[in-house]
């Protein structure tokens, strides 16, 4: 039958041809997109009993539209994704229903009574008790299981190959790790940072920082990513007296540094926590790095004793978490850096109030630059909230 395009009123047709809904005389669709890229709807019973989520992949970008073309083959990097983080994580992914390659759609569990993390965040809303935790814990269970340490080496390497995304990983390298630095279309700021748009890509060695950072993203195979992990990628919430923490979107998911996903992650609660300070609203903000990390090293550490290759030994752990450490502050600094001057900003800034916006826009931007380029020297989370409270005290 070929691609087809879904819109709302396709849906119910379209779940009762491939199984997932029997009685399509009670269906009701609403369209939720929300993110740069696809098309999301829900679908529910009259009852509120029953609901899904479908997820098509444009061959565009859904915000710019056939002027920006990108292959919707993304969907098959997203639905490796989450069969990979099935086998170790079942429980921070949703459910996946089903994916049909032909049409570039996923069918999921519909997470809608739980909350975006970056919306509850923006809404005044606080991080759960163990949100940062579970993430770190994922990253280290993704993480593991994928590289040489948890998987035979030929199953390696069919990963690997199978797991190629050169669009998605193409836009990374641009948006992320070279863009800001250089006169582009897609850069664009609050006019109150001119002047540090401009030392930016001015600052060349800033810059080489930033080359060497983009070169270990392009180069450096350890594991399966996510390879958007943000706030906005989370949801959280409670279900029957529990916290539930899920991961979405893993559409960028590609073999690389394990440092890119945490890295992502710092960035952004980073940010909520500047948000807050502008704001001067407590919260949980300033430990989530901390917690993040402690999830992922402690479950890291746990999974060691079950690596494939025992030449690697205690020792080489320490130097290998050392340097996935350092690596993630500095893709930390570049995500800060272009979430401000680049393309795609957050709206933890952008829906601040003036003068709040600029202020804390100049923070996130300067701690940017500070990971980046002392991310060898900020060898723990105390180390960051130091260099944090010299930009800010």
């Amino acid at each position: 039958m070929g691609y087809r395009i879904l819109d709302a009123g396709d849906v119910p047709g379209y779940l009762g041809e491939r199984g997932h809904w029997d009685d399509l005389d009670d269906i009701h669709v609403r369209e939720v997109s929300d993110g740069n890229l696809n098309h999301v709807f829900l679908a529910s019973d009259s009852a509120g009993t029953r609901s899904l989520a479908v997820k098509q992949a444009l061959p565009w970008v859904r915000v710019a539209g056939p002027s920006w073309p990108l292959s919707p083959d993304r969907s098959d990097a997203e639905a490796r994704a989450y069969a990979q983080i099935a086998k170790v994580a079942p429980d921070k992914i949703p459910a996946i229903h089903g994916y049909d390659a032909e049409n570039h759609v996923l069918v999921m569990e519909d997470l809608s009574d739980l909350a975006v993390l970056r919306t509850h965040l923006n809404e005044g809303g606080s991080y759960g008790p163990s949100t940062s935790v579970r993430i770190g814990e994922l990253v280290a269970q993704l993480s593991f299981a994928t590289s040489d340490f948890g998987m035979p080496s030929a199953e390696r390497k069919a990963l690997i190959a199978a797991s190629v995304n050169p669009e998605l990983c193409k836009i990374t390298e641009d948006v992320v790790l070279s863009e800001p630095y250089v006169e582009h279309e897609h850069n664009h700021w609050h006019p109150g940072l001119d002047d540090l748009a401009a030392a930016f890509r001015a600052d060349t060695r800033l810059r080489t920082e930033v080359a060497d950072l983009r070169h270990v993203f392009m180069t450096s195979g350890q594991a399966l990513l996510h390879g958007d992990l943000h706030t906005g990628s989370v949801m959280a919430g409670r279900r029957d007296g529990a916290e539930l923490v899920r991961v979405f979107d893993p559409e960028f998911s590609f073999v690389g540094p394990i440092g890119f996903d945490l890295g992502l992650y710092w960035a952004n609660v980073l940010v909520s926590e500047a948000r807050a300070d502008a704001l001067g609203t407590e919260g949980d903000h300033a430990e989530q790095l901390r917690l993040s990390w402690e999830g992922f090293e402690a479950e890291f550490r746990r999974l060691w004793p079950s690596r494939i290759d025992t030449f690697f030994d205690d020792a080489y752990l320490e130097r290998f978490l050392g340097r996935v450490w350092t690596e993630s502050v500095g893709f930390a600094g570049t995500e800060l850096i272009r979430r401000v001057i680049g393309f795609a900003h957050l709206t933890d800034l952008t829906t601040l109030p003036d003068p709040l916006q600029l202020t804390a826009s100049r923070r996130s931007l300067l701690l940017g630059r500070e990971l980046v380029l002392h991310r060898a020297e900020l060898t723990d989370p105390q180390s960051v909230r130091h260099r944090l409270g010299d930009l800010t005290g």
